[in-house]
């Protein structure tokens, strides 16, 4: 793992976009299609409209959520809409391929998913988020199917259910196919977690599992 500090988010975000766009830029170079795969949640989203100006063929870049909620694509809580909207709608012309699948619960939604995603694999670039719990895509401490996703074994897509809600993510084995991998978060609080995390059993602090290579990104 490497740290990599910036003095505020804005140069957090101008730092992350620009160390993607190199990476899908050299991907692109040695593949015919190059595979970014991209969190949920607010922090990344200004980094995605950053994406969305980098000049790149995009026609030949395929995108994934890292995790999805298993809710409709137009949800407000769908992360693919979040990558719709900010990414792919502000001009960047990749595809992006869907973990869910409407009118499946989420056992066979994954298992649809991971056939999807399977022939993708190696990921070219990986972007992820963590959790003040330490979790990173759905890889969430207590959550109920996360040894699975744990596992050097898994497929490339499993369900995951927490307290709250249902939920598909890649497993460990498909995030750590990645040839480049980027971690970006924000505030003491999780660099803190961050920090305890290599003391941990990787079931409490799952974030762990994918450490190995990590480059971190950070901002206050």
């Amino acid at each position: 793992m490497t740290l990599t500090e910036h003095p505020d988010r804005e140069a957090l975000t101008l730092g992350v976009a620009q160390a993607i766009t190199e990476a899908l830029g050299m991907a692109l170079k040695v593949r015919e299609r190059a595979v970014l795969c991209l969190p949920g949640g607010s922090t990344p989203v200004p980094v995605f409209k950053a994406l969305a100006a980098a000049r790149l063929e995009w026609e030949r870049v395929i995108v994934i959520p890292s995790d999805e909620r298993w809710v409709p694509a137009d949800h407000p809580r769908s992360n693919a809409r979040l990558i719709r909207r900010n990414l792919i709608e502000e001009g960047a012309g990749a595809e992006l391929i869907e973990l869910y699948t409407e009118g499946l619960d989420p056992q066979a939604g994954a298992a649809l998913a991971s056939e999807r995603i399977a022939p993708l694999l190696p990921l070219s670039v990986l972007l992820l988020g963590m959790g003040e719990d330490m979790h990173t895509a759905s890889l969430i401490p207590g959550a109920e199917g996360l040894e699975a996703a744990l596992d050097s074994a898994a497929p490339p897509v499993l369900p995951v259910q927490t307290a709250a809600e249902a939920r598909v993510t890649l497993t460990v084995p498909a995030l750590c196919s990645a040839t480049e991998a980027f971690l970006m978060i924000t505030g003491p609080e999780k660099r803190e977690a961050l920090e305890r995390a290599a003391a941990l059993p990787v079931e409490e602090a799952p974030v762990r599992a994918i450490l190995k290579g990590l480059m971190v990104h950070y901002a206050e």
